[in-house]
């Protein structure tokens, strides 16, 4: 396998660890109201014998800065919606009324927000690992390619680890943003 087909395969990876730490983050709560922070929820619904993301069976907004409102397409499903809201530990109480569900986000007291913070960094800290580890497969493609000799040389080795390190840099740093970024939101709120 070439090099520079080893380094796109380890930069496809790092930005799917990326993509995968920006999910994470999106379901974060802060103090403000937010659609993502239960719309891609999974809730058992027992009358469709499967699991389903919230989004897909209710409409989701936010009236207020600090309210979540869930209207379920089929009022059937509403018990299974307000039950999964109850147990998924996001901290907010679900109140219902028979058609919609109210969801009042409080303002975050300040031992919560350290959880939360030690959270996000944790999340940060699992795909920064994430993403090593896939720098560390690629210096082994390389080192295998260059023992066999068949189609690289030690410079090309090299310009090619090289090259690993500096994509490396680039998703940590990427990271790092992406959880300064949310730490402030947490703190702002």
């Amino acid at each position: 396998m070439p090099t520079d087909e080893i380094e796109f395969e380890c930069e496809e990876q790092m930005e799917k660890a990326v993509e995968y730490l920006r999910q994470e983050l999106r379901g974060v709560r802060t103090g403000r109201a937010s659609p993502a922070l239960v719309e891609h929820m999974k809730i058992d619904v027992a009358s469709y014998g499967s699991a389903m993301e919230l989004r897909e069976l209710a409409n989701i907004s936010v009236p207020e800065g600090n309210m979540i409102m869930v209207k379920p397409y089929d009022p059937s499903v509403i018990k299974d919606v307000e039950k999964a809201i109850q147990s998924s530990g996001i901290g907010i109480t679900p109140q219902s009324d028979g058609k919609v569900i109210r969801l009042p986000v409080p303002p975050l007291s300040g031992e919560r927000r350290q959880q939360l913070l030690a959270q996000v960094r944790k999340f940060g800290e699992t795909q920064k690992v994430a993403v090593r580890n896939l720098r560390r497969d690629a210096n082994r493609k390389i080192d295998a390619e260059q023992k066999e000799k068949k189609l690289i040389s030690e410079d090309e080795a090299t310009a090619a680890k090289e090259n690993v390190q500096e994509l490396i840099k680039k998703f940590e740093g990427r990271i790092d943003e992406m959880v300064t970024a949310k730490s402030k939101e947490i703190e702002e709120d």
